[in-house]
């Protein structure tokens, strides 16, 4: 059962629930209000007739009353009165007139069979002097009968009796019942089909999320939206949080693409590296089981220890770069950025003792990073310096502003434009760079190193100039105030 079928349906139970307890409501204060009404003329009817049966002396015109049946038998009215009221009464209205015993004393024709019922309850409350309300049935029609006492000097005289029929008051009950009952099924019949359509309209945009979310499961679109214009309620709310997710799936979705097409130029780029090392390895072997002179194999020898080394750096290089990857927690303390820089340059030095590097770093600037990791970083850039230019190097330290900014400068030939973006790609090595010893780490290595201690990597280049790397971090001084 779809959530627009149950809306639907609970909508249309309200509905009728509502017009059920309203009907029922009209019907009971109709039906109370109209016999409220018939009482009420009774009541004026029987105090009218009352009245006019105190007027008239007792026993005047009363026919003697039979030796066997020991009561006066009933008189017409105009007999029993003369009072206007018993010629002049209601026809809609049933008038008779008993003693205090319960006989019937008078009646617009006088006849024994006009009596009309009395219970044995209801006399022994009229000889009480109280009034009395009963239906009852005459002559197969249902009719409401009040009998009242008429009292003279605190004696019942005369008990006084005004009966209407409740045909008419039962019909118009009933036309009201059914006339409720058939509006009432008609208005649910179209209560449902309005809900019905207005819920499809209200329920479309979750539609849509479903059909986009099915669509973007089958086709994994994560570019696809729902298209959401109405009013900002809660489905408007869903869609636009529908929306927000799936950007949020996107950049992810996008990420991870990137990381495994990362993954895969990774494990290719290692796979091609070590392939020479291993192959050169496994020829060299193959060569050294063959009768060659001795100092051919010393050269063979050689070759493999090379290459050994090789494979070595290249496997420390990697698992350097997978520890800075798995983003390991850096060791956040001062750090005196000339001290480090002099212990790196000195090193530095011992890889090319020919060349010159220019420190020149103010003593007293602090960052807060990592030792090691700050000097494998000035390790990484005075290395790649020295192999990618002749002359001598340049290193610098200045405070700017809320940074210490660190530069790097070789006069080397510089890096040309279009390959500048790829240089923190791991291992692009560019296309002259044959002869010069390296994988293509250490720039990827340097970067995830800076940006783990919170710093910045830059790279100005100019062909034929030579480039410079600039490091920037934030200042220890500036970040205890």
């Amino acid at each position: 059962m779809s959530i627009r079928f149950r809306f639907t349906l609970l909508y249309t139970f309200i509905l009728a629930l509502t017009l059920t307890i309203f009907g029922l409501a009209l019907y009971t204060i109709q039906s109370q209000d109209t016999l409220t009404s018939l009482k009420r003329d009774l009541s004026l009817g029987a105090n009218k007739l009352a009245d006019a049966t105190l007027k008239t002396p007792g026993g005047q015109n009363f026919p003697e009353p039979p030796p066997d049946n020991g009561h006066t038998p009933p008189v017409p009215f105009n007999q029993f009165s003369s009072d206007q009221t018993f010629q002049a009464f209601p026809e809609r209205e049933i008038a008779r007139v008993l003693d205090p015993q319960g006989n019937l004393v008078a009646s617009p024709f006088g006849r024994e069979g006009d009596a009309l019922p009395l219970s044995e309850e209801g006399l022994q409350a009229l000889q009480s002097q109280q009034d009395w309300w009963e239906t009852d049935t005459v002559s197969g029609e249902k009719m409401l009968i009040y009998s009242r006492p008429v009292i003279v000097d605190n004696e019942v005289e005369y008990i006084v009796q005004v009966a209407r029929p409740l045909t008419e008051r039962d019909r118009t009950l009933q036309s009201l019942a059914t006339t409720l009952l058939i509006a009432g099924l008609l208005t649910v019949l179209v209560a449902f089909g309005i809900g019905w359509v207005f819920s499809g309209f209200t329920f479309s945009p979750i539609h849509r999320i479903t059909q986009t979310a099915q669509t973007i499961g089958d086709e994994r679109d994560f570019t696809r939206r729902v298209n959401y214009t109405g009013p900002q309620d809660e489905v408007g709310q869903l869609a636009n949080t529908f929306n927000s997710m799936l950007s949020r799936l996107q950049d992810a979705f996008q990420k991870v693409e990137h990381s495994l097409e990362m993954q895969r130029n990774f494990v290719a780029d290692v796979s091609h590296e070590l392939r020479t090392p291993l192959t050169t390895l496994r020829g060299n072997l193959g060569l050294m089981r063959r009768d060659l002179p001795l100092e051919e194999k010393v050269d063979i020898v050689n070759d493999m220890v090379d290459e050994s080394d090789r494979l070595i750096r290249l496997v420390n290089e990697l698992l350097l770069l997978a520890r800075a990857d798995t983003g390991r927690s850096l060791a956040k303390e001062p750090l005196d950025v000339s001290i480090v820089l002099e212990e790196t340059s000195r090193q530095a030095h011992q890889l090319d003792s020919q060349r010159q590097i220019n420190l020149d770093v103010p003593s007293d600037l602090t960052i807060l990073g990592d030792r090691d990791a700050f000097k494998q970083v000035a390790l990484i850039l005075l290395d790649n310096a020295l192999k990618h230019s002749t002359g001598d190097i340049n290193v610098t330290a200045r405070l700017q502003g809320a940074q210490v900014e660190i530069r790097v400068q070789d006069f080397g030939e510089g890096i040309p434009a279009d390959k500048l973006e790829r240089v923190f790609d791991r291992f692009y090595r560019g296309d002259d760079t044959s002869t010069i010893p390296g994988f293509g780490l250490g720039l990827p290595i340097a970067k995830t190193l800076i940006e783990a201690q919170d710093g910045e990597i830059i790279l100005e280049t100019e062909v034929g100039r030579g480039s410079t790397v600039i490091l920037r971090f934030h200042a220890m001084s500036i970040m205890i105030h």
